[in-house]
């Protein structure tokens, strides 16, 4: 695992708190995710997640991934835990207009902490959004912790490759992105381990490099207005970006930076 430990929780909030944050949503739709709709539908049917069943989401965001699982598997209740402000507030006001209130609710918290009981959930969710955690092991057993024994953790990250990445390309990554550290799939599978929980299943979705592809094209081609707007018409910021995203194509295309799929069960 490849570690920087200058970004923190306050910087994430600041992100998904502020213009940065608006901005993925305007390239990756309100599923702030790789594959949106198609990656969270291969997700749950890879851990089985069924109607009736009762969810935590860890890291929610603005809380797609609870209304997906309730609109298309028929999960009965979702709780959602992040620690960011806006995004939890953004959530309420979306699950009330969709009329999910009722069955999703959201808890203010840092997800390795969050104080819930333990036991408390069917299946424990993540999507594309525990890279961003920087104790992964403590987020691990916060994980086991809540869900059921027999029960399921199934997430999606952001994940190193096998072919790894260099001191120089981990700082530049984790830097735009903002990620305290990776993780890796055997790394995650080590944790999991150690929190007594089965992998069931550990994967490279495949779909990194053509997601990257599509946002680039999407900036370039047709949303470059709306992206200048959100950061205030700043052309040099804009470079930057472009330039980033380009470096990013770099190690997606080399394979040192994939999406990895994750499903394990609590022993």
């Amino acid at each position: 695992m490849a570690i920087r430990t200058k970004t923190g929780l306050e910087e994430v909030k600041a992100v998904y708190g502020g213009p940065e944050g608006v901005l993925w949503k305007l390239i990756m739709g309100e599923q702030i995710h790789l594959g949106g709709f198609q990656s969270s539908m291969d997700l749950a049917e890879r851990a089985g997640i069924q109607s009736g069943m009762r969810g935590i989401d860890l890291c929610c965001c603005n809380g797609a991934g609870m209304r997906f699982l309730v609109r298309f598997r028929g999960v009965s209740t979702m709780l959602g835990v992040d620690a960011t402000p806006q995004m939890v507030e953004l959530g309420k006001r979306l699950c009330e207009e969709e009329g999910m209130s009722e069955k999703i609710t959201f808890h203010l918290s840092d997800c390795t902490s969050s104080g819930l009981p333990g036991q408390m959930a069917d299946f424990i969710w993540g999507e594309d959004a525990w890279c961003y955690v920087v104790d992964k092991a403590k987020l691990i057993s916060e994980a086991a912790r809540m869900v059921e024994p027999g029960g399921i953790i199934a997430f999606t990250d952001w994940v190193e490759g096998k072919p790894g990445l260099t001191d120089k390309e981990a700082e530049r990554y984790f830097a735009f992105m903002k990620f305290p550290n990776v993780e890796s799939l055997e790394g995650y599978g080590k944790l999991l381990e150690k929190s007594g929980c089965e992998v069931v299943t550990a994967l490279d979705t495949g779909r990194f490099a053509p997601c990257v592809d599509l946002y680039i094209q999407m900036l370039s081609r047709q949303l470059t207005y709306d992206a200048l707007k959100i950061i205030s018409f700043n052309k040099g910021m804009m470079e930057f970006l472009a330039g980033e995203m380009a470096f990013m194509k770099t190690l997606t295309d080399s394979g040192k930076i994939a999406q990895g799929l994750i499903v394990a069960r609590k022993k």
